[in-house]
Formats: C-alpha cells, structure tokens, sequence
C-alpha cells in the first residue's frame, strides 16, 4: 500500500487543512523531487495551471494554499504521482494532465492504478490504459467473452484490443489471433485500385499489420502469420467458419451490415474471445444501408457475458488536437440537429 504524504504540523499541533492557513505535504526522501515535478518544475506549472492553488516547493516540502478542496486534489494529486514514480514508471505531462481529469471527475478509480496497469511489453516499450474508460474496457476484456468498444477515432479500441490479443496468445490462452475487417471504401472503389485481390485488400487491413508492428518483434511477425498463428483476412472470408481457441478482433464494424454482424458474431467457437470495435459516427456503408453496430447493443442487451464500453473524446490518446477535432464535429452534428450552436474550445 501506498504510503501517505505527510501533513505538517505547526507548533507542535496537527492541524486541519481548513484551519492552515498552508498546508505542506511531504515528497518521501525515496522519491526524486524531480520526477515527481518534472525537469525545470514542468508538471509543476502543469499542477499550477490545473488548480486554483498557490503552489511552492522548498526541497522535498510542497507548500499549498487555496481553497481547502483544492488543496486536497492537490495532495492527492501528489500522492498519486509519487505511487506511480514507485512503480519505475516515468511521467509525463500527458500523464500528470491525465491523473488531473480523473480526480476532477471523482472516480472510485485511483488514477494510479489506471495508469500502471501494464498490458503488454516490448522491445522496452510498455502498453497501458491511459484513461479511465481504457481501464474499464481492457477490464471487460478480461471479464466478458464478447466485447463491444464503440467511440472515436484515436480512443485506442483496435490497439487495445491487439494488445490483450497479442497477451492472450503469449500466455497460451488461446491458440492463435485472428483480425478482421470489413473491405468497405471510405470514397474509394476496390476495383478502381491496382493489383491483384489481396493487393487490393491490404490497405484495408494495414492498420492491423502496424499495431501488430507495436506488439511483435518484426522478425517473428512473418513466421506467425505463415504459420496461421495470426491471421489478418477481410470480414466476407469468416463466412462458414467455426473459430475455436481464438482472439478474434473485427475492427471498423460500424462498416458492418446486420447481416454481417449476425455471421460475425455466429463464428464464435469454444475457448475463444472477440471484441468489436467501431465508431458509429464514420459509417461508410451505401445509403440507406444500415450499420449492424449501430443496432447490435440494442438486439444483444440483457445477454450474460457481452459487455458494451464507450470512450469519448476525453479518450483520445493521440495528438490533442484529435480529441478537440472529434469534439468540434460532435458539436457542430448536433448543432444541424438543432440541438444547439457550436461552441467547442479550438484553443
């Protein structure tokens, strides 16, 4: 268990937060006070920036002032990005920036254990949750046999999913992993592009290869797929199959149709798992054809061992701006609706 940072006490006596008129908190000799507060006090103006507090450090000792519920987000703030230090793991302004929004959103959750959760490691590179959202979706992973991850782009749902895959087979709980997705064209005709069938497929599946990239000495990649340890086929190729001992992922299934849903989800053999993903707002289907995603929570709800996770923009773990992008169009969708103007920040 995590050891606490310590109040101060002033003439002798412990006093309240409400009652200091600052109240100083204690980074454990143990813990470098740089990590904690970054190189040139980077998280430092990062905690300065994200709370109504007045902030300063003296050696080891945070002194704190402000408003008392402020002052305590501060200090658990601390405590929680001292716990992570003592994991080995190294912060990041992203990360302290991260540990900030779920304090404010008053999870049960300690931001800690969120972002500690390994996954999977490689090559020296570490995959984990980065949000709350994440945490919960790898933990229904883990819990249901058929996972739905619904949200938008850069949420982490395909390499999240990769990645339990990719742990899955190393652990020899399943046998072999199997990516799919269905060859819909964002604006493009297959047959206008060169090459043969499988030529013609494989930018529809790129994605896959390259998050597979990620988790996978490139050198074994090959020898994997050869061998049928990983397979990586378009969603029409399912048809008919049984898939046993497998960890079977269909990416971009708002692409989906019904009928193609109801196939996918019937491949489902013995000791095997699957997670859906998709983003219902990016449907690329013909009009008047509806998405299969779009309506599978509604066909499939109250069934035992099926689990449903949406991640919003606030899950967005690519470049900033991406989640300010889904934010803005999310807005301006709702504002054709009539539901109201934009306003989204694009600060």
């Amino acid at each position: 268990m995590a050891a606490r940072l310590s109040p101060a006490h002033y003439d002798g006596t412990t006093m309240t937060e409400e009652q200091l008129p600052r109240h100083t908190v204690v980074i454990p000799n143990s813990v470098p006070v740089v990590a904690v507060l970054g190189a040139g006090d980077e998280f430092l103006d990062i905690i300065e920036r994200g709370f109504d507090a007045d902030v300063h450090v003296r050696g080891n000792e945070v002194s704190i002032s402000g408003e008392p519920a402020e002052v305590a987000l501060v200090e658990r703030l601390l405590d929680e990005l001292v716990t992570m230090v003592r994991t080995g793991q190294g912060l990041t302004g992203d990360m302290v920036e991260r540990v900030i929004a779920m304090l404010r959103a008053e999870t049960q959750e300690r931001p800690a254990d969120v972002l500690t959760l390994n996954i999977l490691s490689n090559r020296g590179r570490t995959i984990r949750p980065k949000t709350l959202n994440q945490k919960r979706y790898v933990d229904s992973i883990d819990k249901h046999t058929v996972v739905f991850s619904i949200g938008p782009a850069g949420t982490g749902k395909t390499y999240l999913a990769m990645a339990k895959a990719v742990q899955a087979l190393q652990a020899k709980q399943v046998n072999r992993i199997i990516l799919t997705r269905p060859a819909v064209e964002a604006g493009e005709r297959l047959g206008y592009l060169p090459g043969t069938l499988s030529e013609k497929i494989d930018p529809y599946l790129r994605p896959l290869y390259d998050a597979l990239h990620d988790m996978l000495d490139p050198e074994t990649i090959p020898k994997l797929l050869t061998a049928g340890t990983i397979e990586v086929a378009p969603l029409a190729f399912m048809r008919g199959r049984s898939l046993n001992d497998a960890f079977i992922i269909l990416d971009e299934a708002q692409n989906t149709s019904p009928e193609q849903m109801k196939m996918f989800l019937t491949r489902l053999g013995f000791g095997s798992k699957m997670v859906v993903t998709g983003d219902v707002t990016q449907v690329d289907l013909p009009a008047g054809t509806q998405s299969g995603l779009k309506i599978v929570e509604d066909i499939l709800v109250g069934i035992n061992d099926v689990g449903f996770c949406r991640l919003g923009n606030h899950d967005v773990v690519r470049h900033q701006l991406v989640g300010k992008i889904v934010a803005a169009y999310a807005e301006y969708e709702a504002a054709l609706q009539g539901s109201r103007r934009p306003t989204a920040d694009r600060r």
